[in-house]
């Protein structure tokens, strides 16, 4: 009973926010390619069939373009617990990053960049190494401190001509 006492504790202590898993997957991701601004890329995300979401395309660098992107709005609140984004991807050895934005009217984002491969990986990104950006520039002001996320995204924009396939299988905050 005492071991059963502590580990109920233990896990109360697990302040997990899950942002996507195969048992959360209803949430409405939308595309944001280059050609907003004239680019070609092109991309599509999708749920298959072990309900994991999968990002994937074509970058390309023609008309000045060079990013695809999928975002999702969301509504969470941070408490002093939360200090990570835990990522479960399988990849492509390609570089992406993950972006965060703290409020709906926010034209910057903030941005950390992760590597996949071609297996299963879990990736650890640290909050505070969230750093402002926008259209590509670091902005000079303070990373990302906020107490909560309204936009959650992946973007490949790697400045080369590349097709790509994302699969993410779970997205949290620790």
């Amino acid at each position: 009973m005492k071991w059963f006492l502590i580990l109920s504790f233990l896990m109360c202590l697990n302040d997990e926010i899950i942002i996507f898993d195969k048992d959360n997957n209803t949430q409405k991701w939308y595309i944001t390619n280059d050609t907003v601004m004239g680019g070609v890329s092109n991309s599509s995300v999708k749920i298959n069939n072990e309900g994991n979401l999968v990002f994937s395309g074509r970058v390309s660098t023609e008309n000045n373009g060079g990013f695809a992107m999928t975002r999702m709005s969301t509504a969470i609140n941070l408490n002093d617990q939360h200090s990570k984004i835990i990522l479960r991807v399988k990849g492509d050895d390609k570089q992406y990053q993950l972006r965060l934005k703290s409020d709906e009217s926010q034209r910057y984002s903030y941005v950390q960049a992760f590597r996949t491969n071609k297996q299963e990986q879990e990736i650890v990104l640290p909050l505070k190494g969230f750093y402002p950006a926008f259209r590509g520039r670091k902005l000079n002001f303070g990373n990302f401190s906020a107490n909560q996320i309204k936009e959650v995204a992946v973007l490949i924009g790697n400045k080369k001509d590349e097709k790509f396939s994302l699969e993410i299988i779970k997205i949290a905050i620790q």
